[in-house]
């Protein structure tokens, strides 16, 4: 009963905000109840505010802390998080203002590349499926964001397809990032030129409060604002929805920072990095047979399913996996039971040094890497991955042709690995890093599976050639592990994420 009260108090007090906010605006605005029918959105131009209209989270904090960490550093960080509850006790404006201060004075403008390695994966996520609808229907899509350009470009363009992105220019002093921002948006001016004529086909959506005083709403016919309480209701987009997929990312962290969850990381990472030297010393010194159960003591977990024929390789087989951290082929090593010989394509030096099993670089010359792991599988077993690179999200990478071209037969192996902190994989200088990160989890999980042997030459019983093999197999790995397959390689990854080749 106190329920239903507070429900009809609570609509009968937002329908009053609404009739003052009518009031108060100019006169040809329209503040209209949440959601707009679909036919309205048809031909229309739409100004959707991002922190009101699209996200489920009002907070934005999160991603101020992406930028700090990723970009900025540990103690840029660790900053922020100490400046939280005093932020917290400020207006919004201000409270914008020195989180953007702490998060970019300092950082060089040219290598701030956030906004479309990082930021994306963290913005899908938080994007609602009903906000999002009213974006996709509408035929031209504005959006405004009280965030820096820089953080938001990027996702709107790229990820949702938006034609406008308006955000807060930052001011830049001898190609550094100052941390002050512009009073003016010159992208805002271009929108409001661009669209004066058209103001009767515009229509704005955000959300209830932080949208209202918006200065490109006063150029619209109608605006729509939702509830924090009715966005609390909205459902997560799901990955099938999105208008592009999202392939590559970037970044350290694996969880969304609140302030919450970015003190227990803080708090984790001093146990975390004695329990990572722990573990990769199990790893390095002791044998199979005790490390594997230690491991598991200390909270890696592992699962290992084998067919009936994978039991029958010799110690002089080839293996192929899809590539999910450094650490794949220790962990097929560990399974089998036996030391295996494994290829790289560029990791660091100290990797190699500190790797208990053997790594022989791949020169990247055809002919040479062919009579390379040639030799290299006569001496014993051998593990290719023949992605090249790592890819985080259920996708596979299109698998290079050259093993089917070393072995007569290979046994494929599919492999999973999911952190919850923090990412064991990265494009930037510090790789040597990735093995100590992925073991830095309080809970790291692989699972491991070994398919039926293959034949390199035959598909079905018919002959084919190293490249159809190559691809037969990427598709057999990924109908046993449910990721897609794409034609993108090493290098289209880097380029997206690092714009470089990836050499370390």
């Amino acid at each position: 009963m106190a329920s239903k009260s507070f429900s009809k108090f609570f609509a009968y007090f937002y329908r009053f905000l609404l009739r003052r906010l009518r009031s108060a605006h100019a006169t040809h605005i329209r503040f209209q109840n949440w959601p707009p029918l679909p036919d309205k959105l048809s031909g229309q131009t739409v100004v959707c505010h991002m922190e009101g209209g699209l996200l489920r989270s009002s907070s934005i904090f999160p991603y101020y802390m992406l930028v700090a960490f990723e970009a900025g550093g540990f103690f840029r960080a660790l900053l922020l998080l100490l400046l939280c509850p005093v932020i917290a006790c400020l207006g919004h404006e201000m409270r914008l203002r020195i989180m953007v201060v702490v998060c970019f004075c300092g950082l060089r403008k040219e290598k701030f590349k956030l906004g479309r390695t990082v930021l994306p994966k963290f913005f899908l996520e938080d994007v609602g499926m009903e906000g999002f609808e009213i974006l996709r229907r509408s035929q031209r899509k504005v959006c405004v964001s009280a965030m820096p350009t820089v953080m938001v470009e990027g996702f709107l363009r790229e990820c949702l397809e938006v034609e406008v992105a308006v955000g807060r220019e930052l001011k830049v002093f001898g190609g550094y990032y100052t941390g002050l921002m512009e009073k003016d948006s010159l992208a805002s001016k271009v929108l409001l030129g661009r669209e004066k004529a058209r103001e009767a086909d515009v229509i704005g959506f955000g959300g209830y409060p932080n949208s209202v005083h918006l200065p490109l709403f006063s150029h619209c016919k109608e605006v729509y604002l939702v509830s924090e309480a009715d966005k609390r209701k909205w459902r997560v987009l799901p990955r099938t929805e999105y208008p592009k997929p999202l392939i590559f990312h970037d970044g350290r962290i694996a969880f969304r920072p609140t302030p919450i969850s970015t003190l227990c990381m803080f708090l984790w990472i001093p146990l975390a990095f004695l329990l990572a030297i722990a573990r990769a010393a199990i790893f390095i010194f002791l044998p199979y047979i005790f490390s594997v159960p230690l491991l598991c003591f200390m909270g890696m977990h592992s699962r290992v399913i084998t067919s009936p024929r994978s039991h029958q390789a010799t110690r002089r087989q080839l293996y192929i996996s899809n590539h999910r951290t450094l650490l794949d082929p220790l962990y097929i090593s560990a399974a089998l039971g036996h030391h295996v010989t494994a290829t790289t394509y560029s990791v660091s030096r100290i990797s190699e040094m500190l790797s208990p099993i053997r790594t022989v670089r791949l020169t990247r010359n055809r002919d040479q890497d062919k009579g390379l792991m040639k030799k290299l599988l006569h001496e014993g077993a051998l593990v290719v991955c023949p992605e090249g690179t790592t890819c985080r999200e259920p996708y596979l990478i299109r698998f290079s042709p050259l093993f089917a071209e070393v072995s007569e037969d290979v046994v494929p192996v599919a492999l999973e690995s999911r952190v919850s902190k923090f990412y064991g994989t990265s494009t930037s200088k510090l790789k040597f890093l990735d093995p100590l990160c992925f073991l830095m989890n309080p809970f790291p999980r692989y699972v491991v599976e070994f398919m039926e042997k293959v034949a390199t030459g035959w598909i079905g019983g018919n002959k084919c050639s190293s490249c159809e093999i190559a691809n037969h197999l990427q598709g057999e790995i990924g109908k046993r592990l449910g990721f897609e397959c794409t034609s993108f390689t090493r290098r289209d990854k880097y380029l997206m994420l690092a714009s470089d080749d990836g050499s370390v």
